[in-house]
């Protein structure tokens, strides 16, 4: 028998708030076009991707509080902000 499904509004706010660290820290804009935007970009979501599995980890294996989780996610997140050049589409413009 399937369980009825759970949405973000129904779970504890400290949940909600770990699955929006994780979103924000791993949800990078595309990079430049240039080698060293892709490099910069290349390091900064392995970068952020480990920490995300840290932390999961962390609430996961070892009974970590959602909510301290949580802020320290953002914390690191906010340490690494994108450095590379976004890319942008201007659809052909001059």
């Amino acid at each position: 028998m399937s369980e009825p499904p759970v949405r973000a509004d129904s779970l504890p706010a400290p949940a909600v708030a770990l699955l929006r660290a994780v979103r924000d820290a791993l949800a990078l804009p595309l990079p430049g076009l240039t080698d060293t935007d892709e490099r910069a970009y290349h390091v900064l979501m392995h970068d952020r991707a480990s920490q995300a599995r840290i932390i999961l980890e962390c609430v996961l294996t070892d009974g970590h509080d959602l909510g301290p989780a949580a802020e320290r996610l953002n914390t690191w997140t906010a340490e690494a902000p994108v450095t590379y050049t976004p890319w942008t589409d201007d659809r052909g413009a001059v």
